[in-house]
């Protein structure tokens, strides 16, 4: 099965947690994911099978949305609720209007100090591996993008917020960042993530969803029709020859096509075949081919 689903993933699994839950009910192993979201964090989770586990490499560095609460009050080594404290809990009484108004700062083009419990290297290291050592991790900063930090409101010592940012900003440092900003301390307490590139929290479907689709062999219902992804290539239909061309490896002429370098090729309305690379003119070469399983 060559296909994408997106998983609505549950708290307290890893995204290979969920990669390998999916091999089980699929029963088959070519599985992946689209970006990895961390075990406490729910929602979108792009799963990929087949051979269409190929298109990864053109989701590196998507942008994401997410949804969440920020406790104050203290600290915690990991940036978020599953840590320690660092620091002393303290009485807070959180400020709308302020908040928002900080919140202001770390929007744009901003440079973060990545969480010490992240997949980020020193000296080769995972700093992860060094932290859980209780280990001194010290990481540079990094520039992230942030297109949105919006406030959405406070209750007692949490505020709810909404974010969209750039591929490798980490949600967690803002919410620590927020916190020594404020002088009291702040830690991620719950995160959502809304959306990854074009895959929507409305389009996901849980693990228990996906398992009963598979026992009544209705799992093409739930997988994101492929002409909707990589919405910025177009697409363009591939005749019976030319289509057994581009399964060869071989380049064909697509004349159809303007000026555009990456295509979607498709055999029929559902069989994206390749990702075909303009060479000259109407030439185009399958750079990707995607072999049916």
């Amino acid at each position: 099965m060559n296909s994408v689903v997106v998983v609505d993933k549950p708290a307290g699994l890893t995204s290979h947690d969920v990669v390998n839950r999916v091999r089980r009910i699929l029963g088959q192993k070519s599985v992946g994911h689209l970006g990895t979201l961390d075990p406490a964090a729910t929602g979108v989770l792009p799963v990929v099978t087949g051979s269409l586990t190929r298109l990864a490499q053109f989701y590196l560095h998507s942008e994401k949305c997410y949804e969440g609460v920020i406790r104050f009050g203290f600290a915690t080594d990991t940036y978020d609720a599953d840590g320690e404290a660092t620091t002393p809990e303290v009485e807070v009484a959180l400020d709308l209007e302020k908040l928002r108004a900080l919140a202001m700062q770390f929007q744009g083009v901003i440079q973060q100090v990545p969480p010490p419990y992240s997949a980020k290297k020193v000296a080769g290291v995972r700093a992860y591996k060094l932290a859980r050592k209780k280990q001194d991790v010290k990481l540079d900063p990094v520039e992230v993008e942030i297109k949105e930090l919006a406030i959405l409101s406070v209750e007692g010592n949490c505020c709810h917020f909404r974010a969209q940012v750039a591929s490798g900003t980490y949600v967690r440092s803002v919410a620590h960042d927020l916190g020594e900003k404020m002088g009291c301390g702040a830690h991620l307490q719950s995160l959502r993530r809304t959306a990854v590139a074009e895959f929507k929290i409305e389009d996901a479907h849980t693990l228990e969803e996906l398992m009963e689709a598979a026992g009544q062999g209705r799992l093409e219902e739930l997988a994101v029709h492929p002409r909707k992804l990589l919405p910025h290539f177009p697409c363009v239909t591939a005749t019976d020859e030319n289509a057994a061309f581009i399964r060869s490896g071989r380049a064909v002429n697509l004349p159809e096509l303007s000026r555009e370098r990456l295509v979607k090729v498709f055999h029929g309305q559902r069989d994206l075949i390749a990702i075909g690379t303009r060479i000259a003119g109407t030439l185009f070469h399958p750079g990707i081919v995607f072999v049916q399983d």
